[in-house]
């Protein structure tokens, strides 16, 4: 390792390393941008057709984190270096590690890795997907691949390497603050900036005057305008860019409403918009000078730093491999392996690709006559390998029958074949001799019978498999260097083998081999497969382990060891789904204690939990009380150097820690009403307006509510108050960092301004559940919150039209349908709401118009999420959708559920729903249950009317199963005597009537209970 840099070289370093990667160095912009992307040689050049490569350092201003300089690791000026590629190269993860080797960082030696950050900037109508690049858990480096910039989709796609010079500078010198950083020899970072620091920062937060800053976006705003309409793009752009700093600062100074930032934020878009079209159509204009980049090009290959040459060789694209040295295909059945290898996954994405490739070879290879044993497939961050055992050499053969046309048409009346028998017979390679007949229904047709030989396997496989690739989707799809094909990341190469021989085939640029890509500090970084038997143990040879069940077996084995010897353990339970993310974060995981100071074991354990979790996915230690202990596990991927990568991470959460105690104290000096009126600034929705104004609606919906259940006494003062607060906390400098801490921050500073345990408690309760399976609100104001918060919800975006689609739930609308359900069944106290009066109670309160089609969506949106629920509990889908009737009131629909399963096997309830599906077929639906007793003739039906009169009064409007089970044997044997003597459809009309509208009693006795149509 060289020598440790200042922050100067390390900007000449990097100069140098992408020059000499064809890039061109250009200069910061001239006016104030709040990252290197907005600079117009990255947001101008990444449209059009025209190849561009350039590297520049960027003074990136954001006047929201200025800090006067005291905050360790926040600046409203920061440097960034920026890089861009375009077209996308094919290896910019190696180039990239490669710069940061010139920066004299040991790759081997530290933990570097790719973990899922999808960028996004409403303003410029851009999104990209890609990463954010860790060193030792610090976020060092933003690695993305646009696909859209000023709303307009990029062909071709540029990749985008933005590092945070500031960080990694910190971390190669070992310093804990920006200031002292060594910038130049004998100079820091704090000497030479420190002073424009305090005073940008005292400028942006306290001295910035706001009628000047609107005037001046205004001004620019209209500059823009006046510059698009004189088709100069450039002059344009730099306006919109004056007129995002000019909002950057107002929304510094906390002086951008709700409806404001909505308008602002769609006027630069808009600009920006206009501003792309118009830069690509001069471009044209002038002939596109620095040329045109065809669909599917690469940029010219590189080699990287010559310090890791064999980190260069595995950057190629993988050429087609020539295999005749290979031994043809063997009798026997043969092991296929499939390697489809990516660049790093989404680790959601890891499991749920593995199980969609398994179904999709599962359901080729069952469409097709292929012999084969078990499907086995495997996924990874980098690959997702699917074993097929006992393939056969070839599908069996098998004989085909084709029908062709009618006989009367196939031959004419002497018996000769017409033309529609020969040409039926020639295209199938036969003769008119050879032709049959079958009779299908009335008509006898000529047939045709022939002996087909099943393909290779090879031959169908090779067919298969490209399906398989190029099928492959995600949640979140994005495109690179490969025509027609789209996925959650690049896809770079694939290996196939059947025993020891490649399977050939090519999807887009890509053609399959026998060559595997490993850890990417290997030497050399790839290794040729011999065979697909045992390529698991071969994999694990190189440091791999494709079992995911095995890697979260690693880690979770290793951390407990490690937390033992510190007389810790790890809640492996509590943190399940942390340790299937960072199971899906690593390839080979290597567990590593860490340790942090004491004393920040005085912030709530909950900021503590949260910022490992969150942020860095570190498993808290814990005593045997479950506190916590000073001491985390971090997993780093692969061999490394412990001590080296344990050092980076604890520098990581201690800059961490500062920030949240910054946050802390800042916000317990803050006044609850300050905090709430903060809560104007910020967006929930455009048209539902600000998070203040939801939280007023939360808080009317919430006391409505109160008045249906009668809340009274100390549960109703604590109501008050809480609903005064809700939502407060999401005006604190916690929450807006840590958003998941919403209600726990509520709590916790709700509590140390004063207010009582009851008002802090129904306060974090209003946010419950989270997730599924989440603690409920255990107190009556809590539960009243989170109703009216989830109500709310579902109310406003049914109304604006944004109920969730597909697998889209931006909003979450799921989760509060299954919330609503679950609090209404928790509390025995909440039994008189119903789901669609509160529904409507929400509709009164909302800043749209609810229509009746708008609630009605609703409740069946929560029906439909309740019974879903009930199903996957293990229900009948049957008795389910029978008791759905009362599914308004889930208390009363589950209470009926669990009655109606009690009631399985029961004879007497088979001959009370024989009766009453009986009486319900007879009777014509919306009938009014209305006779005349006195025109009852019959014994029959003067029995039944009897019964039916005793039987109501028995019941006296009681709406149990059980009890309508075990009160209606005499009222059922009434109804079986009167079918069987009574003629209902009279031929006369006021006895059919009449005796309609008896059996029309009978049905209204049990109408509501349950479904009895849906229980044939």
């Amino acid at each position: 390792m060289i020598s440790v840099l200042t922050m100067q070289e390390a900007l000449l370093v990097l100069n140098k390393y992408w020059t000499e990667h064809g890039c061109l160095v250009v200069q910061p912009m001239n006016t104030e941008v709040g990252a290197g992307t907005l600079n117009p040689a990255t947001f101008l050049r990444v449209q059009g057709p025209e190849p561009w490569r350039v590297a520049y350092v960027e003074p990136s201003v954001r006047p929201d984190d200025s800090r006067y300089g005291e905050n360790p690791n926040r600046l409203q000026t920061h440097t960034q270096y920026q890089v861009i590629l375009k077209p996308e190269p094919g290896n910019a993860q190696e180039l990239f590690l490669g710069s940061l080797q010139a920066l004299g960082i040991d790759t081997a030696a530290h933990d570097i890795r790719f973990v899922e950050d999808n960028w996004a900037s409403p303003a410029l109508g851009a999104w990209g997907l890609g990463w954010e690049v860790w060193l030792d858990g610090l976020e060092i480096t933003q690695f993305t691949y646009f696909q859209q910039a000023g709303g307009i989709t990029l062909d071709p796609v540029s990749v985008e390497i933005t590092y945070g010079m500031e960080r990694i500078l910190m971390a190669l010198q070992g310093v804990n603050h920006f200031k002292d950083l060594e910038y130049a020899p004998g100079v820091t970072y704090g000497e030479a900036f420190g002073q424009a620091e305090y005073e940008m920062s005292r400028y942006y937060l306290d001295e910035a005057d706001l009628d000047t800053q609107r005037s001046l976006f205004e001004a620019y705003a209209g500059e823009a305008r006046r510059m698009l309409d004189a088709r100069l793009p450039v002059p344009a752009y730099s306006f919109v860019l004056k007129c995002s700093h000019a909002f950057n600062v107002l929304d510094a100074r906390g002086a951008i409403s709700t409806t404001e930032r909505a308008r602002s934020f769609a006027r630069m878009r808009g600009l920006a918009h206009e501003v792309a079209e118009l830069w690509v159509a001069r471009r044209e204009e002038l002939g596109f000078p620095l040329g045109r980049v065809s669909s599917g090009d690469s940029a010219p290959a590189d080699t990287a730093v010559s310090e890791a040459p064999e980190r260069a060789a595995a950057a190629e694209p993988v050429e087609a491999e020539q295999d005749t040295a290979a031994p043809p295909a063997g009798p026997g059945p043969a092991t296929l392996v499939v390697e489809i290898g990516v660049e790093e996954m989404p680790p959601a994405e890891v499991t749920r690709t593995a199980q969609a490739v398994r179904t999709a070879l599962t359901e080729k290879l069952g469409a097709t006559r292929l012999g084969h044993g078990e499907i086995r497939v495997d996924a990874s961050p980098r690959r997702v390998v699917a074993t097929v055992l006992g393939v056969e050499p070839r599908e069996a053969d098998y004989e085909q029958t084709v029908r062709g046309p009618r006989v009367s048409a196939a031959f004419d009346a002497e018996g000769n074949p017409t033309k529609a028998a020969i040409g039926f017979a020639r295209s199938n390679g036969a003769e008119p001799a050879d032709l049959g007949r079958v009779t299908v229904g009335a008509n006898e047709h000529v047939t045709l019978t022939r002996q087909v030989v099943g393909r290779s396997a090879e031959d169908v496989l090779s067919a298969l498999l490209s399906e398989v690739v190029t099928g492959l989707r995600s949640e979140k799809n994005m495109r690179w260097n490969a025509p027609r094909l789209s996925f959650t990341r690049p896809i770079r190469w694939i290996m196939a083998l059947l025993g020891e021989r490649v399977v050939p085939f090519t999807v887009s640029s890509l053609t399959s081999g026998r060559t595997t890509q490993v850890h990417r500090d290997a030497v050399p970084p790839t290794a040729e497969v011999p065979t697909a038997d045992g390529y698991l143990p071969f994999l694990k040879e190189h440091g791999i382990l494709a079992d995911a069940a095995e890697r979260r077996r690693l880690v979770v084995d290793g951390a407990a060891r490690l937390a033992e010897a510190v007389g810790g353990h790890i809640q492996t339970e509590q943190y399940g789904a942390l340790i299937d993310e960072i199971t899906n974060l690593v390839e080979s995981p290597t567990p590593i204690l860490g340790n942090f100071d004491p004393k920040y074991l005085t912030l709530p354990a909950d900021i503590l939990v949260t910022v490992m979790r969150k942020h860095q996915r570190y498993l808290p230690v814990v005593d045997a009380d479950g506190s916590m202990l000073p001491h985390f596990v971090a997993v780093a991927n692969g061999r490394c150097d412990h001590d080296v990568v344990r050092h980076g991470n604890e520098a990581v959460l201690r800059a961490r820690y500062e920030d949240a105690s910054f946050f802390w104290k800042a916000d317990l000096e803050t006044p609850l009403s300050e905090m709430r009126e903060k809560t104007h600034l910020l967006t929930f929705e455009e048209r539902l307006g600000s998070m203040a104004d939801r939280a007023d609606r939360i808080s009317a919906i919430a006391r409505r509510l109160a008045e249906v259940i009668g809340l009274s006494g100390t549960d109703h003062d604590v109501l008050e108050r809480a609903a005064a607060l809700t939502k407060f906390d999401l005006g604190s400098q916690m929450v807006t960092e840590l958003s998941s801490l919403a209600g726990i921050m509520a709590r916790e500073y709700a509590v140390r301004a004063g207010e009582s345990q009851g008002v802090a408690q129904a306060l974090y309760e209003n946010e419950l559940p989270r997730f599924a399976g989440d603690a409920l609100p255990e107190t009556l104001p809590g539960a009243l919150l989170a109703l009216a918060d989830r109500l709310d919800l579902l109310v406003g975006l049914f109304a604006i039209g944004a109920e969730p689609t597909g697998s889209s739930d931006a909003f979450g609308l799921r989760r509060s349908a299954l919330g609503v359900v679950n609090i209404l069944l928790s509390r025995s106290d909440l039994a008189a709401i119903r789901i669609s009066q509160a529904l409507a109670v929400a509709a009164e309160h909302q800043a749209v118009t609810v229509e009746q089609k708008h609630l009605e969506g609703a409740a069946q949106f929560v029906l439909r999420r309740f019974e879903q629920q009930l199903i996957e509990l293990g229900h009948s889908t049957t008795d389910v959708r029978a008791v759905l009737v009362r599914g308004d009131s889930p208390r009363l629909a589950t209470r009926t559920l669990q009655e109606l399963e009690g009631l399985q096997g029961d004879d007497r309830f088979a001959t009370v729903l024989a009766a009453f599906q009986r009486v319900r077929r007879i009777v014509p639906a919306g009938l009014e249950a209305v006779y005349d007793p006195e025109q009852l003739q019959e014994p029959a039906e003067q029995a039944l009317h009897a019964a039916l009169v005793k039987c109501r009064q028995v019941l006296d409007g009681e709406t149990s199963l059980v009890r309508l089970n075990a009160e209606t044997g005499e009222l059922v044997d009434a109804v079986n005597i009167f079918f069987d003597n009574v003629l209902v459809m009279s031929e006369y009309p006021a006895v059919r009537a009449n005796r309609l509208g008896l059996l029309a009693g009978v049905r209204d006795l049990a109408e509501g209970i349950v479904d009895w149509e849906s229980l044939v």
